[in-house]
């Protein structure tokens, strides 16, 4: 008897639940029930020609009770449309679909991509749809969607063994790596853009002069030029691309105004001769790379007005030779897993080999990151004898302040981040870094300790005009680093 009750009691509840889950999945037809969509627009940004972009989503949300079936969900341009669209997982077929439906309090996921015919253009071309959505009750939404098509010059495999300008024209896609053969010199023009597919990387054996102004970079990045899921643009995250290595042969480089980013390393510079110049940078940036963003092994560097940062290993990596920085920013505040490098580093040896340092020489520079000790210095401790030559002049320091008298001749009316442990570190800085976004502006704040902490005989005389060109000479008080506050 209890046995039987017990199953009429089960049978009650199982069909008491299936009446719940029917009443939640009522439909309407009323055509004043409508979808809530948070972007009237979708811009998948700019695009090479020819290639397909990444992914943007778009969701379409029902906020009302009953569920609603979308009969149609077609692109206007149907077929001809360069844009694709897949709507929960079900791509539209010739542009159209029909038959979905969105639950009440629930919404659709759209997935959107633009394929972008090459116009054969300078200059980017727009191309746009509408992405058209009826319900059942006859509501009608529509989202437009445009991007931008941009032709580029592709190179492959390609080996300069003769003198090359490339210019701002188009930019240029880099499928391999670029060789600049010894002998030859690669010239980049102001405005150049060079694009590089990933793993694809610039070989030095011979010469590179950039010829950017502060108007018109060169720009050297890779060439995902949308978005991740996340909105956050490929070009914030590092490793798209190789790098630039300069080869033990090459020498009387010249980069200026030049915007080196988001690569597996920035710059690699092979040992050389230290009574030449092997790279001379003015007023460039080295950012957000997957390994170091400057690895400089016993050879000769000057950089005035550069910003480095924000590398998975150290941002500036000297062994050995002869390297002067004149108003730089170095500063290691690499936001993704995997960063454990500093500002910094800088060593007269690589474990057993011996590589004197002749001379580093930090002028007006700031250096510092999140990490309590930003400079690392490694002196060879078997071959005591080697030059180990190193100078902080009128710094701003991210290290512990140095105290012990033996170490004072090098630095030289320096200032030290935990003087002012409020206005420290990342708070030297304006706007506030963005890790979500993975924004980092190295603008210097209205409390940053840099203000007014430069030399001005330096300056005067190596450095007057700032990274973005601004004179920094106008209230006879410059500051520290390679941007003004103005």
């Amino acid at each position: 008897m209890y046995k039987k009750l017990y199953s009429i009691s089960l049978l009650a509840l199982i069909l008491l639940s299936l009446g719940s889950c029917l009443d939640d999945e009522k439909f309407t037809a009323d055509g004043s029930a409508r979808l809530t969509i948070r972007r009237d627009s979708v811009d998948l940004g700019t695009i090479l020609g020819g290639e397909l972009s990444g992914t943007d989503t778009l969701k379409l949300f029902n906020d009302n009770k009953d569920g609603l079936r979308l009969t149609r969900i077609a692109l206007e341009r149907g077929a001809a449309s360069p844009f694709r669209v897949n709507v929960d997982g079900q791509p539209l077929d010739g542009g159209e679909g029909a038959d979905f439906e969105v639950l009440g309090r629930d919404s659709l996921l759209v997935f959107l991509s633009c394929l972008a015919p090459d116009a054969d253009s300078d200059e980017p071309k727009e191309v746009s749809d509408r992405l058209l959505i009826t319900t059942e009750g006859g509501a009608q939404h529509v989202v437009t969607l445009v991007a931008q098509s941009q032709s580029v010059v592709r190179l492959a495999a390609r080996t300069l063994r003769a003198d090359t300008a490339l210019d701002g024209t188009r930019p240029f896609q880099i499928l391999d790596s670029l060789v600049v053969a010894e002998g030859a010199t690669l010239t980049l023009r102001a405005g150049t853009r060079l694009l590089f597919h990933p793993g694809a990387s610039i070989i030095v054996r011979g010469r590179l002069v950039s010829e950017g102004t502060a108007e018109q970079n060169v720009v050297i990045r890779g060439d995902r030029l949308g978005n991740m899921l996340s909105q956050i643009p490929y070009d914030r995250i590092p490793a798209q691309w190789g790098g630039i290595t300069f080869a033990s042969t090459s020498y009387g480089n010249e980069l200026t105004y030049t915007d080196i980013h988001s690569g597996s390393y920035g710059l690699r510079l092979d040992s050389a001769d230290v009574s030449r110049d092997k790279l001379i940078m003015n007023a460039c940036t080295v950012h957000n790379v997957g390994a170091d963003g400057i690895y400089a092994r016993h050879c000769r560097l000057y950089a005035r007005d550069c910003q480095i940062t924000n590398a998975a290993g150290h941002c500036l990596n000297i062994l050995g030779g002869h390297a002067t920085f004149v108003h730089c920013t170095i500063a290691q505040f690499y936001p993704l897993v995997g960063g454990y490098g500093v500002a910094l580093n800088f060593a007269n040896c690589d474990g057993e080999i011996r590589l004197p340092l002749y001379a580093l020489q930090m002028l007006n520079c700031i250096v510092t990151g999140r990490n309590d000790d930003d400079i690392m210095g490694e002196q060879s401790t078997r071959y005591t004898e080697d030059p180990f030559n190193y100078l902080f002049h009128h710094c701003l320091l991210g290290t512990p302040k140095v105290t012990d008298e033996s170490q004072a001749a090098h630095f030289v009316n320096c200032r030290w981040e935990d003087d002012d442990k409020d206005h420290a570190r990342a708070k030297n800085f304006s706007p506030e870094f963005n890790y979500d976004e993975l924004t980092f502006i190295f603008q210097l704040d209205s409390l940053s300790h840099a203000l007014g902490g430069a030399d001005p005989a330096i300056s005067r005389d190596y450095a007057p005009t700032d990274r973005s060109g601004y004179n920094r000479l106008f209230d006879g008080a410059p500051d520290i680093g390679c941007f003004e506050r103005h």
